[in-house]
């Protein structure tokens, strides 16, 4: 009966990536997204995405980032340090590394994904990032005062 779900893989997806940062590619700095990125090489810095664009961020196997991700769908099947915000939804490959907080809208994670930090679900799609920053903050405020 599971083996049907086991098959699948959150991959297949119909995305379309106007951006791509390269395997043998660092950036330093912070990115604003107009479009759609994938990240394939290393990336030091915050990513962000216009607050009323509907962008997708997805750091591939041999991906990278040192920083935040705010965007309205993040996919990962690499490496990610820092909070990662997702409007929408949030997807987590089965090799993939996250440490950080990270809110969503909705969220799939692959046994095998190996994440690190408080994973708090928007309380609407429509949330803004501060509303679900002060929730992050928040929940650390509480751990800490314990």
């Amino acid at each position: 009966m599971f083996d049907q779900f086991s098959r699948k893989s959150m991959a297949t997806n119909s995305e379309k990536f106007d951006t791509i940062v390269g395997r043998t590619t660092t950036i330093q700095g912070n990115l604003l997204l107009l479009d759609s990125v994938r990240i394939d090489g290393r990336v030091v810095g915050n990513i962000e995405s216009a607050p009323d664009c509907k962008i997708a961020v997805a750091i591939g196997p041999t991906g990278e980032v040192t920083g935040d991700i705010k965007a309205h769908r993040v996919m990962v099947a690499g490496k990610v340090f820092g909070h990662i915000h997702a409007v929408d939804r949030v997807e987590f490959q089965k090799d993939s590394v996250a440490q950080g907080d990270i809110s969503y809208g909705s969220i799939a994670v692959e046994h095998g994904a190996k994440l690190s930090g408080l994973i708090i679900q928007n309380k609407s799609l429509d949330e803004s990032a501060s509303g679900a920053q002060a929730a992050i903050q928040s929940a650390q405020s509480t751990k800490n005062a314990s």
